[in-house]
């Protein structure tokens, strides 16, 4: 099928008539090439798969240009992960951990004590929100319902699920109703109540791997049930990272001349990897001399980077 050898794709739906929403999710080669960058433990390796997935899931409700991130940082055997997805959906995860290969623990001694955050960064503003909430529940799915109520205030489900393949994941949302809604009598309010139940029924039931394997259409049908419900086109899915040479010469500022100067002494040259993508970024004696004296010149007569 096309569908399974695209990168990944993003589906939106929603429920006619109702302040009911969802967004689906499955990355195939996307997926593939993100967990190529690096090893990780099975356990590791499906956590971060699902955080990949929820990042996309969350960027879907972006309104603007940016990107969003989902982190948290915890007491447990991963130390830390990270999974970033933009408006236009290219993704980006890593994740740090001390868990053997073939070591068993389940979710909270994986991930800890600790918080989740989940940061928004506008392309046009250098505003950012952030949200912090507590690692609690038994998935991270649950972590981040927690995330929904208590920064959002948004009544949210979330179903995620990865293997080697594939990595996938469904949210639904209720949005607030309007005031015409709101107007609407009793019978309208038990009505939409009766609906959320359904779906959050129908995701509860959706086996792991119907997220991995069932089309869209089947998984949205299967927790939708008999409501009528409008399955939106597919919008692609990409790894990309997004480091550059712009990005890492800024790093490499910030060290300030005389740390940069000691790290060529010691090493030769200054070598700056990327953990999300491995790319390698190499500064000999004389680009790190070249770097320090274009960030001295007015902007104007700055050449591009060696």
């Amino acid at each position: 099928m096309a569908e399974e050898q695209a990168a990944g794709e993003l589906r939106r739906f929603l429920l006619e008539g109702q302040p009911l929403r969802g967004h689906w999710v499955r990355l195939g080669a996307a997926w593939q090439e993100l967990r190529a960058r690096r090893a990780y433990p099975p356990l590791v390796e499906a956590l971060l798969g699902e955080a990949a997935s929820a990042a996309v899931l969350l960027a879907a409700t972006l309104k603007f240009a940016g990107t969003l991130t989902v982190q948290f940082a915890g007491s447990g055997r991963v130390r830390l992960l990270v999974a970033q997805c933009s408006d236009d959906f290219r993704l980006r995860a890593i994740a740090h951990h001390d868990l053997a290969d073939g070591e068993a623990v389940g979710f909270e001694e994986l991930v800890g004590a600790g918080n989740l955050v989940v940061t928004v960064q506008s392309d046009n503003s250098s505003a950012n929100y952030q949200g912090i909430v507590p690692l609690e529940g038994g998935t991270l799915g649950e972590c981040l319902e927690r995330y929904f109520e208590g920064s959002e205030q948004l009544p949210t489900r979330l179903k995620l699920a990865a293997d080697r393949e594939h990595a996938g994941g469904m949210l639904l949302q209720r949005l607030p109703a309007g005031a015409a809604d709101a107007a609407s009598g009793e019978g309208a309010g038990a009505l939409l109540q009766s609906t959320w139940e359904d779906l959050q029924q129908g995701l509860q039931s959706l086996a792991p791997e119907s997220l991995l394997d069932a089309p869209a259409e089947a998984a949205v049908q299967r927790v939708a049930g008999e409501h009528d419900c409008r399955l939106f086109g597919a919008t692609p899915v990409s790894f990309a990272c997004r480091c550059s040479e712009e990005r890492v010469a800024g790093l490499v500022r910030s060290l300030g001349i005389d740390e940069a100067r000691a790290a060529l002494a010691e090493q030769g040259a200054l070598k700056v990897t990327c953990e999300f993508c491995g790319r390698d970024y190499r500064y000999d004696a004389v680009d790190v001399e070249q770097l320090f004296a274009s960030e001295a010149l007015p902007r104007a007569d700055r050449g591009p980077l060696n």
